[in-house]
């Protein structure tokens, strides 16, 4: 099982990518007129192809391990996000193991930050 279908419960969608190009949010603006502003989404909240979703830092670093042969899924670590922070908790078998997800989950665009505080080694 890899990482998006244990901690997401989702397949790989078709053109899913772990930096994708940012779509335009739509919001209406707050005058008489019904006249739209695109805003640009925040690169943590940037989901799989692009939208908007809340998770979309930790989703994309998911999609990230899959993506790396060295990283198989590690069934006892979990992802989550705090803003731009990616954390990291649980366990994972070596030391080597975790500076490569640290050093995956860095590249993910949007991530500011990798919190392994909560993940033991052993």
């Amino acid at each position: 099982m890899g990482w998006l279908k244990r901690l997401f419960g989702m397949e790989k969608p078709q053109n899913a990518e772990v930096n994708p190009a940012p779509q335009p949010v739509e919001q209406a603006q707050q005058t008489a007129a019904p006249t739209a502003a695109t805003q640009q989404i925040a690169p943590e909240r940037m989901g799989l192809n692009g939208e908007y979703d809340q998770s979309g830092l930790a989703k994309r670093v998911a999609l990230a391990f899959d993506q790396d042969s060295q990283l198989d899924d590690v069934d006892t670590l979990w992802v989550a996000q705090t803003g731009g922070t990616v954390v990291l908790k649980g366990k994972v078998p070596s030391q080597d193991i975790l500076n490569k997800m640290v050093s995956v989950a860095r590249s993910v665009n949007g991530a500011t930050g990798v919190d392994t505080d909560q993940v033991t080694i052993g």
